[in-house]
This record gives structure tokens, C-alpha cells and sequence, in this order.
């Protein structure tokens, strides 16, 4: 029997439901591996990490209170570390050779058994070549480690979150029709079925390409290509029916110029 300890890793992510399936998705992919945390942001993910020493860290990349972008800055020489992120704006071929790795959620699992043999192979060694490659993925968010934030590039949000009892559903936002608030949550409307999430709108607004959705009105934005036509109804309002769905959404009177020539 080897003597050679336990490998450790830290996960953060600020979606729970995204942390149990990584969580259960490592057991798979490398049963060995010991998940000694778990952080909800960028913050905590430096703190346990100072706690625990592990060898890994998984890190979301989008996190409220530090980015796994700056909390990666801070744990490059002391582990291993993973981006996990829905995002692809970033050159992952940068990320296919070296001491970071990059996943896209999500998470493939054949694509995490090859990121674990990576790591297994790394183990023991001193992390290299982290801080070069560190500092593209900064130069492609616009942010350098001498020059501090800047503009960032748009990153866009290409996954939805949706939980459906006790499972984790992951919709593609090419899939979605129309997004349309609904009390607390927002109402996500795909050809399938639709799904209801905890972020509101704007958030949603200020995550997605613009050139993919528009804010018809304060309750709905409607995938672009989705629209399948404006009419306008007997008091005059510019009404869009949208493919597959037998609904019909309003635009406000202030996003009547999205459709001009109505």
C-alpha cells in the first residue's frame, strides 16, 4: 500500500448546485481526491485556502466579492488551480499545455478525467509557467498585474443555472426564447418547457450579448433570432410572437424603436 498522502483541493463557486455536481463529478473522475472545502466567492476561496494548503483549487471564474481571475492572482505559488466557468470568451488554447487548466461547465466528464491526470502527473512539482500564463488570461479581461483593472473585454453568458428538484439543469442560452420576470424569480422560456431562476433581469441584461437579446419591456427580454414577428394590436401596441410559443410579448413604449419600421 503507498504511503504518498491524499491529494487536496478546495472548490469555489458561488452557485451550490454547481459545487455538488463538480463535487460529485471528481469522485468520479479521481475517487482519491480529497475535497477538503468548499467557497462561495473569491474571499472565502483565499481564506480556506490559507487554512488548508491544498494542492488544487477549483475556481469559478465569475464570483462576487474577488473573481476567480483576482483570487487566482494571490494562490498562483502556493497550488495547482482550475478555471470552472459557463464563459468561453477567453483563449482556452492558452490553457491546453501547462500548470492551469480550464474547463468550460458544463463540466465534461471526460474532459475532468483528463484535467485530473494532468494534476496527478503536476503533483509534488512547484507550479510553472502560472504566473506567464496568469498573465495573459489577465491582458485577455483587460487587466494586468501592473496595470491593475482596466477595461475588460465583454464576457457573455452563455449557460443558464436552472434548478429542477434536485438536479442542476444547464440550458444554453441559444436554447431560450424569451426570459420574463416572475415575482422573485425569472421566468426562462425555452421550445421545451420553461424554468424559473433566481437572477432578475437586469442582471440577466447586463450578462448577455445585447446583440443576441433585447429589453422589449421592464418585464421581458426576447432572444433577437427567436422573433418570428411584430404586429401591432387594436390599441396600438407592437406585439412579438416568438417561434415555438404561442405567446405573445409586449414591447414598452420606450423600446418601440427596436422596430422601426412598424
Amino acid at each position: 500500500m503507498s504511503n504518498q498522502p491524499k491529494a487536496t483541493a478546495i472548490i469555489a463557486d458561488d452557485e451550490e448546485p454547481m459545487r455538488d455536481m463538480l463535487r460529485k463529478r471528481l469522485h468520479e473522475a479521481w475517487p482519491e481526491l480529497d475535497i477538503v472545502a468548499e467557497a462561495a466567492n473569491g474571499i472565502e476561496a483565499i481564506a480556506l485556502a490559507g487554512q488548508h494548503q491544498p494542492d488544487i483549487v477549483f475556481l469559478d471564474i465569475r464570483m462576487p466579492g474577488l473573481t476567480g481571475i483576482e483570487a487566482a492572482r494571490m494562490l498562483f505559488n502556493r497550488c495547482h488551480i482550475v478555471f470552472i466557468t459557463a464563459y468561453d470568451q477567453y483563449a482556452i488554447e492558452a490553457f491546453e499545455q501547462g500548470a492551469l487548466d480550464y474547463l468550460l461547465k458544463p463540466v465534461n466528464l471526460e474532459r475532468l478525467k483528463t484535467a485530473c491526470e494532468r494534476l496527478q502527473a503536476r503533483l509534488g512539482k512547484t507550479p510553472n509557467n502560472i504566473e506567464r500564463q496568469l498573465s495573459q488570461l489577465l491582458q485577455q479581461t483587460g487587466r494586468s498585474p501592473s496595470s491593475g483593472a482596466g477595461p475588460a473585454q465583454p464576457e457573455y453568458l452563455h449557460w443558464i443555472q436552472a434548478q429542477v428538484g434536485n438536479s442542476l439543469r444547464m440550458i444554453s442560452t441559444k436554447e431560450v426564447l424569451f426570459f420574463r420576470a416572475d415575482e422573485k424569480y425569472t421566468r426562462v422560456q425555452t421550445a421545451q418547457g420553461e424554468f424559473l431562476i433566481r437572477k432578475t433581469l437586469k442582471e440577466l441584461e447586463d450578462e448577455l450579448d445585447p446583440n443576441e437579446f433585447w429589453r422589449i419591456h421592464r418585464s421581458t427580454l426576447v432572444r433577437v433570432d427567436a422573433i418570428a414577428e411584430v404586429t401591432r394590436d387594436l390599441r396600438g401596441r407592437q406585439m412579438v410572437r416568438v417561434r415555438n410559443s404561442t405567446e405573445e410579448l409586449e414591447v414598452s413604449r420606450g423600446n418601440t424603436h427596436l422596430f422601426q419600421q412598424m
